[in-house]
């Protein structure tokens, strides 16, 4: 093959991969204050956010459950909780509407300090459901913090 097409078809295959790869970005962390051991804590309340019309709350509260938790939703926690649980979640639109990024923390609920924080933001391209992102944000709370 000549040098000329050679360098012709390399350069069309760059720029195919990088306009359709482009838009696939995927990101999860999670992080942990080292003193704390999520193990003790038996009771969480998830502090729904005033607008959030996707249930969030109670996608978050029922992932809990599965993992053992004691867990209340709503406006107003309770007085005898282990943590309040906060979450912002951020939509996109692209053709439908997704979740493009999803921050949930456990916080004390005494001072609002945070025990424990995690973060999943998937693009376009690379969407997840509400249900699983919420899945993948506290599976990876946990493993960070070794349960």
């Amino acid at each position: 093959m000549p040098l000329k097409k050679t360098a012709l078809l390399l350069a069309t295959l760059a720029a195919v991969a990088t306009t359709t790869t482009g838009c696939a970005i995927n990101r999860a962390t999670a992080t942990i204050d080292p003193s704390v051991n999520l193990g003790s804590l038996k009771a969480m309340h998830v502090a729904k956010q005033p607008k959030d019309d996707n249930d969030i709350d109670v996608l978050i509260a029922e992932k809990l459950r599965s993992r053992g938790y004691n867990v209340t939703t709503g406006g107003e926690k309770p007085s005898a909780v282990d943590a309040v649980v906060t979450y912002v979640d951020r939509w996109r639109w692209d053709i439908t509407m997704y979740m493009l990024e999803l921050t949930i923390t456990i916080r004390d609920p005494k001072n609002d300090y945070p025990l424990a924080s995690g973060k999943s933001y998937h693009t376009s391209l690379a969407r997840k459901s509400p249900a699983e992102m919420v899945d993948e944000v506290l599976g990876n709370i946990f493993k960070e913090a070794g349960r």
